[in-house]
C-alpha cells in the first residue's frame, strides 16, 4: 500500500457522500473519514517499519509533471493531523442541521482530500493543483452554509477567495521559473538548480506572498477575522486547524529549501514581521467583543510565532514550528467548538449577551477552562512543548525578539482569561443553557486528552519529526 490509497478512499468518500442523499450524508462522511483516520495510522506503521510508501509516475511527457507522492515523518505528522481532525470536526456538526447536507458534507470530504494532497505532493505542479483546489470547497462551504447577512458574508468570502487565489499565482511563476532551469517540478530536481541570490529573492518572495496570505500574517490578514466570523462552524475549524497548516507546512518543505541563500540573508525581516503578527493579533484580540473573532485574532498571535520559528531555519525552530501546529489544529478547534456550542444555545456571538454558565453547565465549564489553559501555553499542556521550543529557537537568533515574541504568552493569558470570565462566570444569565451531550462532550474530551496526553509525553511525535527535520537543515545548509 502506498500513500496514494489514502487519497483514494477521500475521493470515494466524497462521491459517496454526495451519492448518499441529505439523509446518511453526515453519517456516510464520518464512516470514510474514520477510515482515512484508519489508513494514516497503517500507512504511519509501515512508514516506521521502513517501506516503501511513496508513488512516483510520470503523468504528463511535455511538460515534464509527475503524480509524485512522497511522505517522511513530517508529513506524516501533517496527514495525521488532518485525519484525526476531520472525523471530530464532522461530528462536531452533528448538533446542527445543514440544507443539502450531502453537498456540505461531500465539500468537507473533497477539500480533505486535496489538504492531504498538497502535504503528500512531492512534484511542484500537482502541489500547486491540490493547493488551488482546497480554496473551492471552503469558498462554497462558507458562502452557501455561512452565518449573518448574506451580502456582507459574501463580501468577506469573495474577498478571501481572491486574496488568496491571487498570492498562489506569484507561487506558481516562481514554479514556472525553476521549470524552465531544471526542466522538472520534482522537489528533488528543483533544490538542485543553481540560483543566484537576487533569482532566490525572488522565488522566495513569490512563495512567501502566497503562504503569508493563507497562513495569514500581517498585513496579508484582513481577511481572515470576518471569515471565521461568517463561516459555518465547521468551515472555520477546517480553516484554522487544518488550512493555514498547508502554508507552514509548505515554508518547510518547500520555501526553504528551495531558496536557502535569500532565506538566510533576509531572515530577521521575516522573524520580525513573524513576530509583529504576534503582538499586533494579541492587541487586538484584547478588543475584540465578538468571541470568534477573538478566537480569530488569538490564532493569528500563535500562527505568526510558529512562522517566527521557521524563518529561525533551527532545528529548534522547526521542530518548535511542527509540534505547535499539531497543538493549535487541537486547541483552535476545540476552542472554536465551544464557541458553537454556546451559540447553538444563546444564538449570539457577542460576549457581553453571555455570562453565568458555570452555574448552569459545570462540565462544559471546565472542559472550556482546560481548552482555555492550553491555548496559554500552560505546561502540562501540548502547547506548552512547541511553544517553549519556539521561543527557544527565536532566543538563539535574538534575546530580544524572543522577549518581544514571548508577549505572547502574557498577553494570551490576559485576553483569554478575561474571555473565560466574561463568558462562564458572573450571575445566571436569564438564557437556559442546557449541559453538553453526549456527542459535544465525546469530542471535547477526545480534543483536551490529546492535548493533555502529548503534552506530558510528546516523544512519539518528537521521534517522528526529527529526523525529517534534520534532513531539512542539512538541504537548507547544502550551500
Amino acid at each position: 500500500m502506498d500513500v496514494s490509497f489514502l487519497l483514494i478512499i477521500l475521493l470515494v468518500g466524497a462521491i459517496a457522500t454526495f451519492l448518499s442523499g441529505d439523509k446518511w450524508a453526515s453519517k456516510i462522511a464520518l464512516l470514510f473519514s474514520l477510515a482515512a483516520f484508519g489508513v494514516s495510522v497503517y500507512l504511519l506503521n509501515l512508514y516506521n517499519a521502513g517501506q516503501n510508501i511513496n508513488l512516483i509516475k510520470q503523468w504528463v511527457t511535455i511538460p515534464k509533471i509527475y503524480i509524485a507522492l512522497g511522505a517522511d515523518g513530517l508529513t506524516m505528522a501533517m496527514v495525521l493531523l488532518t485525519t484525526a481532525l476531520t472525523p471530530l470536526i464532522i461530528f462536531s456538526s452533528f448538533g446542527n442541521s445543514y440544507a443539502k447536507s450531502k453537498n456540505f458534507y461531500a465539500l468537507i470530504l473533497f477539500m480533505v482530500f486535496a489538504m492531504v494532497g498538497t502535504f503528500l505532493s512531492a512534484d511542484g505542479f500537482l502541489y500547486y493543483i491540490f493547493w488551488e483546489l482546497s480554496l473551492i470547497p471552503i469558498y462554497f462551504i462558507a458562502l452557501i452554509w455561512g452565518n449573518g447577512n448574506p451580502q456582507s458574508r459574501k463580501k468577506a468570502v469573495v474577498k478571501f477567495f481572491i486574496y488568496t487565489f491571487a498570492g498562489s499565482l506569484f507561487m506558481l511563476v516562481s514554479f514556472i521559473y525553476l521549470y524552465q532551469i531544471t526542466g522538472s517540478f520534482l522537489l528533488s530536481d528543483l533544490i538542485r538548480a543553481q540560483l543566484s541570490t537576487q533569482e532566490q529573492f525572488w522565488i522566495f518572495l513569490g512563495f512567501f506572498l502566497a503562504y503569508a496570505i493563507k497562513i495569514p500574517l500581517i498585513p496579508f490578514h484582513t481577511w481572515q477575522a470576518k471569515v471565521y466570523q461568517k463561516a459555518p462552524a465547521v468551515g472555520t475549524m477546517l480553516l484554522s486547524g487544518i488550512m493555514l497548516k498547508m502554508a507552514l507546512y509548505s515554508i518547510i518543505r518547500w520555501q526553504l529549501p528551495l531558496a536557502p541563500l535569500a532565506a538566510k540573508e533576509y531572515l530577521y525581516y521575516f522573524v520580525g514581521l513573524s513576530v509583529a503578527g504576534v503582538i499586533y493579533g494579541s492587541i487586538v484580540a484584547l478588543k475584540q467583543k465578538d468571541i470568534k473573532k477573538l478566537l480569530a485574532y488569538s490564532s493569528l498571535a500563535h500562527v505568526g510565532l510558529i512562522a517566527a520559528g521557521c524563518y529561525t531555519m533551527t532545528l529548534d525552530g522547526l521542530r518548535g514550528a511542527t509540534l505547535q501546529m499539531i497543538a493549535h489544529g487541537f486547541g483552535v478547534v476545540g476552542l472554536f467548538f465551544a464557541a458553537e456550542i454556546i451559540s447553538r444555545r444563546y444564538t449570539t456571538g457577542k460576549i457581553s449577551e453571555m455570562g453565568g454558565i458555570r452555574i448552569q453547565s459545570p462540565k462544559f465549564t471546565s472542559m472550556f477552562m482546560i481548552l482555555v489553559l492550553a491555548s496559554v501555553a500552560l505546561p502540562g499542556t501540548f502547547n506548552f512543548v512547541g511553544e517553549f521550543e519556539l521561543l527557544y529557537s527565536l532566543a538563539q537568533k535574538s534575546v530580544t525578539i524572543c522577549i518581544i515574541g514571548g508577549t505572547t504568552i502574557i498577553l494570551g493569558a490576559f485576553y483569554m482569561l478575561r474571555m473565560f470570565q466574561k463568558v462562564m462566570l458572573g450571575e445566571k444569565n436569564e438564557k437556559f443553557f442546557a449541559d453538553v451531550n453526549f456527542n459535544e462532550g465525546l469530542v471535547m474530551v477526545i480534543i483536551i486528552g490529546v492535548l493533555l496526553f502529548f503534552g506530558l509525553y510528546p516523544k512519539p511525535i518528537i521521534d517522528l519529526i526529527t529526523p525529517s527535520l534534520e534532513e531539512a537543515i542539512k538541504v537548507i545548509n547544502r550551500i
